[in-house]
This record gives C-alpha cells, structure tokens and sequence, in this order.
C-alpha cells in the first residue's frame, strides 16, 4: 500500500517522497485524501501569518500561492483546459481535441480568473475568523471528488491520456475507503464538529454531482482534466460553504 502513497503524492504535489510507484496507479486513489490533508496543512499556514500580521486579504493570497506551487498549478490548468473544451467545442471530439491543446484561449482565462478571485475573496473571510480548519478540510475533500469520479465514470479519450491509468481498475473499494478515510480525517481536525463534517461533505458532493453531470454531457466521461478542475471546484465549495456558515452565524 506505500507504494500508492508514493504515487499518490507524486502525482498530487511536488513534495519529494522516496520509494518506487505503484505498479497499479489505481491504488494511489486510496491515499488521495490523505495527501490532501497534508497539502492543505501546509497551505494553512500562509493562513496563520495573514492572522499573525492581522491581513487577512494576504493570509488568503498565501494560501493560493501555497495550493498552486504545491500542485504545479495542475488543477488549475485543467479548469482552463476544461473550460475552452467544454464552451469552446461543438462535439465531443472537438472538446476533447481543445482539452489536449497546451494554449489556453478566452474561456479559460476567464474561468481560471474567476475561480482564483473568487477563490481569494472566500479565504479573507476564512482568515478573518480563523477557520484554518475549513481551509484544509477544503484541500481533503477537493481530493476525495477526484477519487469519486475516478472511480465511478469512464475515461473519456479511447486512445488514454494522464489520468487513464488511475481511472482503469478504480471501483467502489477506492470510493469506499477514500469516504471514510476523509471523515475520520475532517473529524479529527481542531475544531471540526460533526455538524461541520455533515455540512463539508454535502458541499464536496453537491460539487461532485455538478462536475459528473457536466463533464458527461460534454465529453461522455472524465479526463485528467476534469478530475483537476474538480479538485478546484470541490476547494471553493467547501471554503464558500465554511465562510457563508461563518457569516451567518
């Protein structure tokens, strides 16, 4: 099974991690949530000095500086990669061929634009109150999604691509284990109540089902892409979710 961590982290951030990929990339979905909690620690971080300095509106711009150097800015690209397939082709075949192109045209840099502003506005309010625990409990979930639809949808392009092997061999075990895995994960974090627990992963869900629908109704399944923009979906769902919860109280 460390061999799917090692995978797991190699393909979700850039921190360094010894040891040899699994021989089954399938088998890194189990440990998604876990690098999650890690990533999101980390970015956390950038949160507790914008506290410290008593600038929330920096603490939220760490925390996205942190969450793209971690990640090498993958997610985000796959919600430009996304956005120019999906809104930009006519068929199935022209959004996918629009998906696998480097350049990033008007759609994405609008949908990437967006996402990070909104994003950053979420976070000042997270930073404001304190809420590092929504934060990293954002980054958890946002992987547990990408474990869900892996899981539970057909790789979109016949010939592969970057995420095929992930998405060959995942079933309900890997949707399973990453569920629980990520409860006990939000339960155990300072501060996280069995009401927020409920409410994140309701959010996380609600995302997951938007993601599903959309990405197979455009494409017919999922690619490398869609799991990273996802991933960024499920974050601002979960960090949006936290924040209004926090104002409305």
């Amino acid at each position: 099974m460390t061999d799917g961590l090692v995978t797991a982290f190699r393909t979700l951030s850039v921190l360094p991690v010894p040891g040899k990929d699994a021989r089954d990339f399938s088998r890194s979905l189990y440990w998604f949530p876990f690098v999650g909690l890690v990533l999101g620690g980390i970015q956390s971080i950038g949160a507790w000095v914008g506290i410290q300095a008593g600038w929330p509106e920096v603490g939220a711009v760490l925390v996205l500086i942190a969450g793209l150097f971690l990640t090498r800015g993958i997610h985000a690209d796959g919600v430009a990669d996304l956005a120019d397939g999906f809104f930009g082709g006519r068929d199935i075949a022209s959004r996918l061929r629009i998906m696998k192109d480097s350049a990033t045209g008007a759609f994405g840099v609008l949908a990437l634009g967006s996402l990070l502003l909104f994003k950053w506005v979420v976070l000042v309010r997270l930073v404001q109150v304190g809420a590092l625990n929504w934060i990293v409990a954002g980054c958890v979930c946002a992987r547990l999604v990408q474990v869900l639809l892996a899981s539970s949808m057909p790789y979109a392009r016949n010939e592969g691509g970057t995420a095929s092997d992930f998405v060959h061999g995942a079933g309900w075990r890997h949707m399973v284990t990453a569920a629980v895995t990520t409860a006990v994960l939000l339960v155990l974090l300072p501060g996280f109540s069995p009401l927020f627990l409920v409410v994140a992963l309701a959010a996380a869900l609600i995302s997951a089902g938007g993601c599903a629908v959309l990405s197979y109704v455009k494409i017919r399944g999922v690619t490398g892409d869609v799991l990273g923009a996802a991933s960024e979906f499920t974050e601002l769902a979960v960090w949006l979710t936290g924040a209004l919860f926090f104002t409305l109280l």
